[in-house]
């Protein structure tokens, strides 16, 4: 399998998440303060929260449908697997998001490993339900 490569970052094997969005009001959190669990402040169009059993926390997330990278900097207690929670601005918009199915790319650097894999190949993690 050809290594793909986006200014400088190798790219992963696509991967098909089910994805939706939230931001930092008690609604969608319980909390209001947008610390993420990697305690940074979450970002909009940037931070997304993911499974790290899945996608480990710190990893460069490539959208094409979005045009843009994001970092899993978040999980969730409804992010299981193959799932996504992109953080958006304010509540009007991740609840206009909704849910929808999305293709990504985990990226790294040319000298780091991709997360998952094994002799170049892309390899998931087991998603708890496949445990």
């Amino acid at each position: 399998m050809a290594q793909l490569a986006m200014n400088g970052y190798r790219l992963s094997a696509p991967m098909e998440v089910d994805a939706s969005a939230y931001d930092a009001c008690v609604q969608c959190c319980g909390k209001s303060d947008g610390i993420t669990k990697t305690g940074q402040k979450a970002i909009p169009w940037y931070t997304v929260a993911v499974d790290p059993d899945v996608i480990p926390l710190g990893t460069k997330i490539y959208v094409p449908g979005f045009g843009r990278v994001f970092e899993a900097q978040d999980i969730g207690g409804k992010i299981r697997g193959r799932r996504m929670d992109f953080f958006l601005p304010d509540h009007e918009s991740a609840v206009s998001f909704g849910r929808r199915p999305v293709r990504v790319f985990l990226l790294a650097g040319p000298e780091a490993k991709l997360p998952g894999t094994a002799n170049g190949t892309m390899v998931w993690a087991p998603t708890r339900s496949q445990r």
